[in-house]
């Protein structure tokens, strides 16, 4: 009885923890879409063209993300837009207008490797980097 009580007790656990858990260390496009979309797009426009309608009254308007690649040589630059988006460049910045969203929870740490080095990257922070390279001019 106590062995079935437990083994009970810990298939529940598992199984309330696990759809939190595996929506929090996604990477893929459909997610950094939907995250995009409740973080990014109010400044920076729905189609991610620098046009949303909260950038009103910033005094400069944020740039397209859709012209990272074209910037860069034709190649998109993962690890600049990774470090923009968490923002500690911008840490105590006070005349930064776009938050510093790497001081949020910013989802489970997945590992990318990459040249043969493992990096530690939150997984949230990952999906969005993986949605704005798939909308390059």
């Amino acid at each position: 009885m106590i062995r079935f009580v437990l083994l009970s007790l810990i298939i529940f656990t598992t199984a309330a923890c696990t759809p939190q858990e595996e929506e929090s260390s996604r990477t893929d496009i459909l997610r950094g879409k939907q995250l995009y979309q409740e973080n990014c797009a109010a400044c920076h426009g729905v189609n991610a063209d620098g046009a949303g309608a909260a950038s009103l009254g910033l005094g400069v308007a944020p740039p397209s993300l859709r012209d990272l690649s074209a910037g860069n040589g034709g190649i998109y630059p993962r690890d600049y837009v990774l470090g923009t988006i968490d923002g500690l460049a911008r840490h105590n910045d006070p005349s930064a207008a776009m938050p510093e969203f790497g001081a949020g929870d910013m989802g489970t740490v997945v590992l990318l490797e990459e040249n043969g080095l493992t990096m530690p990257i939150p997984a949230n922070l990952l999906a969005i980097a993986n949605y704005l390279e798939t909308l390059q001019n």
